[in-house]
């Protein structure tokens, strides 16, 4: 803080800027007469065309149409559900089977014969 006290006193506390008297009061008017006239262009209101007006709608529907069909192309299998799920019955059958067979003390051909004799009736 002794610094800062030693160049406070060297510089003073005085705001150095200043404005003439009655600057503030005339500064717009006199701005005012300084800039130069613009002409105002002149707008021109045409009635908007058919397709203009479909246009936007058009774009919209479209849109939706398209990412419609990018999430119905993306999230199916390409099998119908009827062949999974007879596909998942199909190897649910194969797996009981050979759990069966494993567990099962059967020799191949005890096993043919049994089919053969489950067939027969």
């Amino acid at each position: 803080m002794k610094e800062e006290d030693k160049i406070l006193k060297k510089v003073g506390t005085e705001n150095p800027f200043r404005v003439p008297d009655g600057y503030f009061e005339s500064f717009t008017s006199e701005m005012m007469d300084r800039l130069p006239e613009k002409e105002k262009p002149v707008i021109l209101l045409k009635e908007p065309t058919r397709w203009e007006k479909i246009r936007p709608w058009l774009y919209m529907s479209a849109m939706f149409i398209g990412a419609a069909l990018i999430i119905r192309v993306a999230s199916s299998d390409r099998t119908p559900a009827v062949d999974r799920v007879a596909n998942d019955d199909t190897e649910m059958e194969i797996e009981y089977i050979n759990t069966a067979l494993d567990n099962s003390m059967m020799d191949d051909y005890s096993l043919y014969v049994y089919l053969v004799d489950a067939e027969m009736e």
